[in-house]
């Protein structure tokens, strides 16, 4: 009896190697690109961040879209099982700030090889074709159709992504084949991707990357995120991790437009911060306003720090006054962006929504609907922040999943 895993990413390579493991006998994964993986290969920056080093209850505090629905999944296989899974296969991992996870040689393919070597080993095929149809008989999975023909099987694991990345092989098509069979998929949204804001001055800031930096972002007075660390200026608006994590709610629940505020000096208050600021104008008491702030900013953000304080650029420093002082030190600490939305789906890390949760037993990704489906992996209604939150996602649903639908093969020995 056989089980079909559709998607080669990371949670479909995951359910084979568990489903395997679990005693099931055929197992093969039916994949349309050429590479398996590849999405893998370029999480990171092409580093692979892994897992996130900490424990369950963190893992589901990262996880805004749902996070309580995977409670079980991490509890079955967590971090640390991640870690010593790919350890066992002969890759070293080291923990870096934040407590994300990446391999000791900084090389993603190592991961995604890893997988692939253990998928082989395993006598797991990959079969490269696009899958068309889940078929159902009385209501269970019989077959898995695909364009190059059809392949029976007792049990089919949904693991093919989200609609980000398309390139990768993530265009949305898992979507529909839940639908054919009678599931429930939520609104589809861009998560961790970037913000694009209001008027030019991103543009103008285009490229510049700010670090140890505090964001808050904000609808009508109310707090929505706040977080610490780095972020970028694109021509349209903003991106970096901050920036990404900060999509993962703003994009979920539409709360655009919304504010985002910047605090370039967030390890100075502000009577500190002003202190400082006094120290540099005494230093160049005779020149220009707009040459008395290297110290002080990136000589990329200067000319619009300038223009937004109201302070003429030719004013000399010995002529400011407390107010104006005043006023610049509320826009350090208070940089302001009017965020409009987010850039396309295409251009995201993650999707938000998916196959309703509601729809799915928890504890073994079992569809409710459909005997013999189970899913996995980012094609469920599930998102995370980055730090290797989304794929311990696709690692322990990928588990649950593979290990469920061989648990059901005992079924028909």
């Amino acid at each position: 009896m056989s089980i079909a895993i559709i998607g080669a990413g990371a949670a479909g390579m995951m359910a084979a190697i568990a489903a395997k493991d679990a005693g099931a006998g055929e197992v093969f994964i039916l994949e349309r690109g050429a590479r398996p993986g590849w999405k893998i290969n370029i999480t990171g920056k092409g580093r692979c961040n892994v897992t996130n080093n900490c424990d369950v209850q963190t893992l589901i505090k990262n996880v805004p879209g749902n996070g309580r629905f995977l409670y079980s999944a991490f509890n079955h296989f967590n971090a640390e099982d991640t870690m010593a899974f790919f350890e066992g296969l002969s890759v070293p991992l080291k923990t870096e700030r934040g407590n994300r996870v990446f391999p000791v040689s900084d090389n993603a393919k190592d991961i995604s090889g890893a997988l692939i070597t253990a998928i082989k080993r395993r006598g797991i095929r990959i079969i490269t074709d696009r899958v068309t149809a889940i078929e159902l008989e009385d209501g269970a999975v019989c077959a898995v159709r695909g364009e190059k023909g059809r392949y029976a099987c007792k049990a089919a694991i949904l693991a093919t992504g989200g609609k980000s990345y398309p390139r990768t092989g993530s265009d949305g098509s898992g979507y529909k084949l839940a639908r054919e069979v009678g599931h429930t998929v939520t609104k589809l949204r861009a998560s961790l991707v970037p913000l694009e804001a209001k008027g030019n001055i991103p543009a103008q800031l285009e490229g510049l990357s700010l670090r140890n930096i505090a964001v808050t972002l904000s609808k009508d007075g109310k707090q929505i995120y706040n977080d610490f660390g780095e972020m970028i200026f694109t021509r349209k608006g903003v991106s970096g991790p901050v920036i990404l994590s900060s999509s993962a709610h703003v994009a979920r629940d539409e709360l655009f437009p919304c504010k985002l505020t910047i605090d370039l000096k967030p390890a100075l208050d502000e009577v500190t911060l002003d202190k400082r600021v006094l120290r540099d104008f005494e230093e160049n008491l005779n020149r220009d306003f707009s040459n008395a702030l290297n110290k002080l900013l990136p000589s990329k953000m200067i000319p619009v720090m300038v223009q937004l304080s109201g302070i003429p650029a030719n004013k000399k420093v010995n002529a400011i006054t407390k107010q104006e002082r005043a006023a610049l030190i509320h826009l350090i600490k208070h940089f302001e962006l009017e965020i409009t939305g987010t850039a396309p789906i295409d251009e995201a890390i993650i999707t938000a929504g998916g196959v309703s949760t509601k729809e799915i037993d928890p504890k073994t990704m079992a569809s409710k609907l459909v005997d013999g489906l189970f899913f996995a992996g980012e094609v469920i209604d599930v998102d995370a922040y980055t730090g290797g939150f989304n794929l311990q996602i696709a690692w322990s649903t990928g588990v649950c999943a593979g290990q469920s639908a061989a648990e059901r093969m005992y079924m028909y020995e």
